[in-house]
């Protein structure tokens, strides 16, 4: 049985759809996620696979990993959809003794695909990755931080993060304590830079790697700015001017609250033809947290009130 908020993918299956050729999955995800607004170094579209060969069953994730692919294996499924790119990098093979090659082969022995959907996804408008992450902390009336410019097809709801409302103001400790409890657990837990007790309602995010769109968040005029992979001397910096709070989570969770999204518009895209499923495995890449020494004499010490009276 699948998890909550996610479709079994089973090959026996007797209800399974009939599908379409992965080329007009192709086009399905073209068409939200225009190629034409990725980043010139990024790797984005199709991987491996055969835009001939009927694709049934789709898997969303974030992370092309190892136990992804190993999912994919099992569930029988004939097409991943990442966020990011396996081959980001330049490549002259992919030989099944190198770790990425070793997907790419694993993959294709299973018939499956691989397509990634990355900066065009961060910027796409409505669906995006930053859309998802706002839509998730409750944030209303969202716009790009940073719109998208030489691009035909962008519409203006295109570009880089959001910056948007909440329904009503909180303190930036019930700020962060809402994206504790509405991002993926991770092991870095939410880092924050500011007065516990500022008060919060206009909010900037980006998914994944938001530094650059600090100015960009202080213009806006947010009271706080959610991102990841912030660096220490750019928040430093930040805490000696007037601008926004800073709010640092997991790469990993940021980007997390976009799959379902993608899976759900892919299928109703389709008009239900494929199966869509989200992937259940936590691909960010820290595993463990150790607090610092007080932290944890804290948590260790005995609580007075469960102590017997002599």
């Amino acid at each position: 049985m699948a998890p909550p908020g996610t479709q079994d993918i089973t090959p026996s299956h007797e209800d399974r759809p009939l599908g379409v050729p992965l080329a007009e999955v192709i086009g399905a995800l073209d068409a939200r996620y225009d190629p034409a607004l990725a980043e010139g170094w990024d790797a984005v579209g199709l991987v491996c696979g055969d835009p001939e060969e009927t694709v049934r069953s789709v898997l969303f994730a974030v992370d092309p990993t190892a136990a992804v692919v190993d999912e994919v294996i099992a569930t029988g499924a004939d097409l991943l959809v990442t966020h990011h790119p396996l081959l980001l990098t330049p490549v002259h093979g992919v030989p099944a003794d190198d770790p990425k090659g070793r997907l790419v082969h694993r993959l294709i022995r299973a018939g499956a695909g691989l397509f990634v959907a990355h900066t065009n996804a961060d910027r796409a408008a409505g669906h995006g990755v930053s859309d998802a992450l706002a839509a998730a902390l409750g944030l209303v009336d969202t716009v790009p931080l940073e719109r998208v410019a030489g691009v035909a097809s962008a519409s203006p709801g295109t570009g880089l993060g959001r910056v948007g409302v909440l329904r009503d103001a909180i303190t930036l400790r019930e700020f962060a304590e809402r994206v504790a409890t509405m991002l993926p657990e991770t092991p870095g837990g939410v880092r924050v830079a500011g007065d516990p007790g500022r008060l919060v309602r206009t909010v900037a995010v980006c998914g994944g790697s938001g530094g650059s769109l600090l100015a960009a968040a202080t213009a806006a005029g947010a009271d706080v700015f959610l991102t990841s992979d912030l660096k220490h001397h750019a928040v430093s910096e930040a805490l000696e001017i007037p601008g926004p709070a800073l709010c640092d989570v997991a790469h990993y969770a940021t980007e997390r609250p976009w799959i379902p999204v993608a899976a759900d518009l892919l299928c109703r895209d389709l008009g239900g033809r494929v199966e869509t499923a989200v992937s259940t495995e936590r691909t960010d890449p820290w595993t463990w947290h150790v607090g610092s020494r007080a932290a944890r004499a804290q948590h260790h010490a005995p609580n007075p009130a469960e102590s017997s009276a002599d």
